[in-house]
């Protein structure tokens, strides 16, 4: 569920339009990507198989991708303090799950939940930041919702044989992704 930006409102000042229409443009490829990925790991969620462990990897990799791509849109209204964060969790992430997939299920539920929480916190703040170009209501409860996710994910980790509440995870954040960039679409069709 996670994607996030900065603090600063630092950077070339672009239009406006066009600044909207690449943040809508990434959150259609989000939903794309979150959708498709939830459907693979619901098929391996059974076990730490290549496969899942292969998807489990790629999440936070696409992650750190698009929060960079996210930084290098130009405009105003770009957090860079934040996406740097959001990066760094991604990739922290990554790596704290590669070493998570040698153990077992509720270890990596354990590394997801944590960085579920503190990216779910970054999102909020930098939809915060960007409430001046609309559509970021659902970002603010997409983010939310991962927090409260990744509580969930801690505390039944230790339970948990299957990696299907990923798939769950995924593919709420997908659908806020998704209305985010609708709403961003209505909010520059009216404008024009």
């Amino acid at each position: 569920m996670s994607s996030s930006t900065a603090h600063g409102h630092t950077g070339t000042l672009a239009d406006p339009t066009d600044t909207t229409d690449r943040l809508r443009n990434l959150y259609h490829g989000r939903f794309g990507f979150a959708v498709v990925w939830a459907a693979l790991v619901a098929l391996s969620a059974s076990s730490l198989s290549p496969v899942s462990i292969t998807l489990l990897l790629v999440y936070p990799v696409v992650d750190a991708v698009a929060a960079v791509i996210d930084f290098r849109t130009p405009g105003a209204v770009r957090p860079r303090a934040l996406l740097r964060v959001n990066v760094a969790l991604s990739l922290l992430t990554a790596a704290g799950l590669a070493a998570a997939v040698a153990s077992d299920v509720p270890d990596v539920l354990r590394v997801w939940g944590a960085w579920a929480i503190a990216a779910g916190l970054v999102q909020v703040a930098v939809a915060l930041s960007r409430h001046r170009l609309g559509g970021q209501w659902a970002m603010i409860l997409s983010g939310g919702i991962s927090a409260v996710a990744g509580s969930g994910f801690l505390a039944t980790a230790a339970e948990a044989d299957s990696l299907a509440p990923l798939a769950g995870y995924a593919t709420l954040g997908g659908v806020f992704f998704l209305i985010s960039a609708v709403r961003l679409h209505r909010r520059a069709a009216g404008a024009r």
